[in-house]
């Protein structure tokens, strides 16, 4: 496994830089999609790689080496090849300048992502899945799960042993590059998937788990926070990298779901011993993780 330094990281948006409209999640609703068409979308794409550039940057410049991408940065993406964009290569020329920095990106699409569906569900979830990795191609980074694009396994459809068996088998539908990168993660919900539920099937296809710690406090099964952290753990080949996140409900808003992510991070994170890098999940992105070290932060 990497033995170099863990890192610390949060997702998709830097608030210091939001207000500075410096996003990566520029878009917009299918109708305007259809009127203004593919030229529209290039042109958000080119802003959102643009500023994805400068959050890098920050990053970089704050001590932050890992960092999760929006998925959303090209806007209507099942509907064109990303070569056909008519800024492409200026976007391409960006993304392998994101792709020699010294940070670690990784990507989590999606919710509506069933690699275990069937139908168009299967179709589009591939598709979606594809482009995903294509950007990781742009950016010239090796296939590996160090750049990984994590999903969940998604509802059991009755059936849990067959819906496993069924997203084995369709993982053997995707490209050499995107198998390489995929990771699968605990769920939250009891009726879904705990860490000992997933580890046949990465057993199988040799997708590591990625451990949520938070998910587990939710949805442990049989398993002690240590024993689903190693399971998970031992799934990788390079160094893991794990969710973080408190409860909003036990520490700002008694109201709140049980599954809703706190602001702020009120926890310290066992890694029993091993090298891990954390995916802080706070809905305070880095203002967060700048609070954890002491840094006075304005709200």
């Amino acid at each position: 496994m990497e033995s170099t330094a863990p890192n610390v990281g949060y997702a998709c948006i830097n608030l210091s830089l939001q207000a500075d409209k410096i996003t990566t999640n520029r878009g917009m609703i299918r109708k305007t999609f259809m009127a203004r068409g593919i030229a529209y979308a290039s042109e958000l794409a080119l802003k959102n790689v643009t500023d994805l550039l400068k959050i890098v940057d920050w990053n970089l410049a704050n001590g932050f080496r890992i960092f999760r991408m929006s998925s959303d940065m090209f806007p209507w993406a099942s509907e064109y090849k990303l070569a056909e964009l008519p800024d492409f290569p200026e976007i391409r020329a960006i993304l392998e300048a994101i792709g020699t920095r010294p940070i670690r990106l990784t990507i989590h699409p999606g919710p509506f992502n069933h690699l275990a569906g069937q139908g168009s569900v299967l179709d589009n979830t591939i598709k979606d899945l594809e482009y995903q990795s294509e950007l990781f191609d742009l950016m010239g980074l090796t296939p590996s799960h160090w750049n990984k694009i994590n999903i969940h396994v998604g509802g059991t459809y009755g059936d849990k042993e067959a819906t496993l068996i069924r997203f084995a088998q369709n993982f053997g539908l995707l490209s050499e590059n995107l198998r390489a990168r995929l990771t699968v993660e605990n769920d939250d919900r009891v009726s879904l998937y705990t860490v000992a539920d997933l580890v046949p099937l990465s057993e199988t296809i040799g997708a590591p788990i990625v451990f949520d710690y938070f998910h587990h406090s939710l949805n442990p099964g049989l398993q002690t926070e240590q024993e689903a952290f190693m399971a998970a753990y031992n799934t990788w080949d390079v160094r893991p990298v794990f969710h973080f996140s408190d409860s909003r409900q036990h520490n700002e808003d008694t109201t709140a779901r049980r599954e809703a992510h706190a602001d702020w991070i009120y926890s310290p994170v066992n890694t029993y011993g091993k090298e891990v890098d954390i995916m802080y999940e706070s809905k305070m992105k880095e203002l967060s993780l700048l609070r954890l070290r002491g840094v006075e932060v304005t709200v």
